[in-house]
């Protein structure tokens, strides 16, 4: 498999099953937070998948729109026999080309792949997420979203928290 085999699309419905039986053992091992079904469901309009040329799901990855200029990209993973061959790669790149289009200027992501994003432009934050995100803190705070709480790495997600790398790229002037 070479990366002009693999093609990247906005996820259907359709894709929740092998999406979520793909993440189930990201989750076990705690590289991945879980998602309940409905929350994939509720939330697929995020969602990318990478296929080859079979149809067969490679990898998937989201965007999540945090506020007027930042994004986050969010649940990324490849299937372990397609690690290395461009998968995760070709998922950023359609990340960042909508994040762009968005309006949004900058991309933030949660990992332990800190080598995989810092290849892509990502560096480490270099402020606590409350100082990174001040002039929206507050009202970030109102956020029902557990991906937005363990970014600005609030108290009541903590026992959740994974232990991951906060890191930040500009996408657009």
């Amino acid at each position: 498999m070479t990366l002009k085999d693999v093609s990247v699309r906005k996820a259907r419905t359709g894709d929740v099953p092998r999406i979520l039986e793909v993440m189930q053992p990201l989750v076990e091992n705690r590289i991945l937070l879980g998602k309940d079904p409905v929350t994939v469901y509720e939330t697929i309009q995020q969602f990318y998948v990478a296929e080859d040329a079979s149809g067969e799901l490679l990898g998937f990855g989201a965007l999540h729109v945090m506020w007027e200029h930042l994004g986050e990209v969010r649940t990324l993973a490849v299937v372990p026999e397609a690690l290395g061959k461009g998968v995760g790669h070709a998922l950023v790149e359609r990340i960042e080309a909508d994040a762009i289009e968005l309006g949004l200027k900058q991309l933030v992501c949660l990992t332990f792949e800190v080598e995989f994003f810092a290849r892509h432009g990502f560096q480490v934050l270099p402020a606590e997420p409350g100082e990174f995100v001040a002039e929206a803190y507050e009202v970030l705070l109102s956020s029902r979203d557990e991906g937005v709480a363990e970014f600005l790495d609030l108290a009541r997600v903590r026992p959740n928290t994974l232990g991951n790398t906060r890191m930040v790229k500009t996408v657009a002037q």
